[in-house]
């Protein structure tokens, strides 16, 4: 029997919270619940879920806070809950790393249907040993990358950087999750950094580094893996 993916929902509104719960739960999803900011924050980092709905106007800590706080140290899907449909609210959210936005008040089947979307669209790899992607081949074992023929020698940091990505094909980091998940610690405050890092990665897996088919920049956000480039 599979286990059931956990969803963290956090709202500040006790009844929204009710009806996302059973809505959610009838679809066989395992529910968290959060009614505040903070609240979210922490059940987010601690209890690690599948997949955390968001509402932005929350007290103690606000939605894009929360946002922003999970993807520093999370490649979790968000999706954003908001009383406003501004679009400048939108790209807030998409920059701060968030995969999908919903206005209220919103359309419950609609909701559930984006989040078996968002859910197909980061399937769970990462206890992988060994990642494929057409003739890319990323061994987490070994530590080492095919390129069809090719094998070429990536530095550890470089290595640490696919993976995380390819772990998560599709989903847009942003420069900031990057540092703070790739060199943790020693997370340099300058993030042309991981410019310098991906420019370099490109370099040694992409056919043509000018034109990649696996390392896509996403504008005004940062960098994904594509899983397309296997076509």
């Amino acid at each position: 029997m599979s286990v059931a993916r956990r969803i963290l929902v956090a709202d500040d509104d006790p009844k929204t919270l009710k009806v996302l719960e059973h809505a959610l739960t009838a679809e066989g999803f395992a529910v968290i619940k959060a009614s505040d900011g903070q609240e979210a924050l922490d059940l987010a980092l601690s209890q690690r879920p599948d997949l955390v709905i968001l509402d932005v106007m929350m007290p103690k800590v606000d939605g894009f806070a929360v946002c922003g706080r999970i993807r520093a140290a999370s490649a979790v899907p968000i999706l954003l809950l908001t009383a406003r449909g501004d679009s400048v609210d939108k790209v807030v959210g998409f920059r701060l790393g968030a995969d999908d936005y919903v206005t209220k008040p919103f359309d419950l089947n609609e909701l559930v249907l984006r989040v078996h979307a968002i859910l197909r669209r980061m399937p769970t790899l990462p206890e992988s040993r060994t990642l494929r992607f057409g003739h890319l081949e990323i061994n987490r074992s070994t530590r080492t990358v095919h390129v069809g023929d090719r094998n070429p020698e990536l530095t550890p940091r470089e290595f640490d950087l696919l993976w995380l990505m390819a772990s998560h094909p599709g989903h847009p980091f942003t420069r900031e999750s990057l540092l703070a998940r790739v060199w943790h610690g020693d997370a340099p405050t300058d993030q042309s950094t991981v410019t310098v890092c991906i420019r370099r990665l490109r370099e040694k897996i992409e056919d043509n580094p000018a034109q990649p088919r696996w390392i896509k920049t996403v504008w005004g956000i940062g960098y994904k893996f594509d899983p397309a480039g296997a076509e």
